[in-house]
């Protein structure tokens, strides 16, 4: 079965030869590779069968200092919906500098800086490597990103949650134009060819929601399913992926109606896996699973063996898994713990010989 091939199968809900994975690492982790393997790039040291393929970066340099400006001696860098991280103690756990905050009114919003999401030139180039990807017969996947995170990055969370509330024409705009640029984002990947869209939002706590459902429901179910539809248009047996860490439960029938095929990561900590595939496995597949706050850094390499064996037997016991942490591998995750994911991986394919096999 090649790689391409497995991941369809798996996220078809049928039985691949063994179960699909991937996972990548912090800069940190990324070097102790290389250290023992002398090799530049994991997903093929490691033979993954996902590869990803992103739009080109913007050629239009924006000036955002009216909007950051009080801070800007301490930012380290600027994104292109001019957003401004300050540096923290390592790796993504930055500072945000949100530069709607002081904003108030929708005129005001139409005169910011957006950036050139829906410039043709930034998709230059994106089928051509989807062809050659596939012509190794590997999976590619396509990020478009997320609504909300976006939206509160721009605008801050508090200050985003007020919106909902007491300045709705303002909220609204700005999902509105973030929508815009995944529709097209999401458009153009599927006419590129990719296999899956990769979308997300973390709205999801340790326990609970970090909003009601109902106000998921108001604010960003629609704008999700547009985008979905944007993509489906073009290709109706494309697969959608959301992405959100955390305690989502309540919410998943509601991602299952706005069409998303797989939900990733299912973080242990915060829902049972098998529970989940339980309820919800007929309609959807499931990315993911393996615990980062605990199994990836803090287990013994047999446990983490014996994690993914869990996994595989319940939550991929009929397809419907690619099995990785539920986020990227941090720096205190043992190597030999990265080894031990991998060889678990490989001994799936006797679990699902015996399945074929009856």
């Amino acid at each position: 079965m090649s790689p391409r091939e497995r991941v369809i199968k798996a996220l078809s809900r049928e039985i691949p030869d063994r179960v699909p994975f991937e996972f990548s690492f912090t800069p940190y982790l990324q070097e102790i590779f290389k250290q023992k393997t002398g090799a530049d790039d994991p997903r093929e040291y490691f033979g993954m069968e996902i590869r990803h393929v992103s739009l080109k970066p913007t050629r239009i340099k924006q000036d955002f200092s009216a909007y950051i400006s009080e801070e800007s001696s301490e930012i380290s860098s600027i994104d292109e919906y001019g957003v401004g991280r300050i540096k923290g103690s390592t790796y993504h756990f930055t500072r945000m500098v949100h530069p709607l905050r002081k904003l108030s009114r929708r005129e005001e919003l139409e005169k910011y800086p957006f950036p050139d999401i829906c410039a043709e030139y930034r998709y230059e180039g994106i089928a051509e490597e989807v062809e050659q990807l596939h012509a190794r017969d590997l999976f590619v996947v396509g990020w478009v990103g997320d609504i909300f995170e976006t939206a509160w990055a721009m605008r801050g969370m508090i200050e985003l949650f007020q919106d909902f509330l007491i300045n709705q024409e303002f909220a609204a705009y700005l999902l509105d134009k973030i929508t815009e640029d995944r529709c097209f984002m999401a458009e153009n990947f599927a006419r590129a060819g990719v296999d899956m869209i990769l979308l997300g939002d973390d709205v999801g706590m340790q326990e609970k929601m970090m909003m009601g459902p109902e106000t998921w429901e108001e604010w960003l179910k629609p704008r999700l399913a547009k985008v979905i539809a944007s993509a489906k248009k073009i290709n109706p047996e494309i697969f959608v992926f959301y992405h959100s860490d955390g305690n989502i439960e309540e919410i998943i029938p509601g991602l299952i109606e706005a069409g998303v095929d797989v939900l990733n990561p299912v973080q242990p900590e915060c829902m049972d896996p098998a529970e989940i595939k339980e309820k919800y496995g007929d309609k959807l597949s499931f990315w993911g699973t393996i615990g980062t706050q605990t199994t990836m850094p803090f287990a013994t390499p047999e446990e983490v063996k014996r994690e993914v064996k869990l996994r595989v037997e319940t939550v991929g016991k009929n397809g419907g898994l690619v099995l990785a942490p539920t986020h990227i591998l941090e720096p205190d995750v043992p190597w030999e713990n990265i080894l031990a994911f991998v060889e678990g991986v490989k001994e799936s394919e006797e679990f699902y010989r015996k399945i074929r096999e009856g």
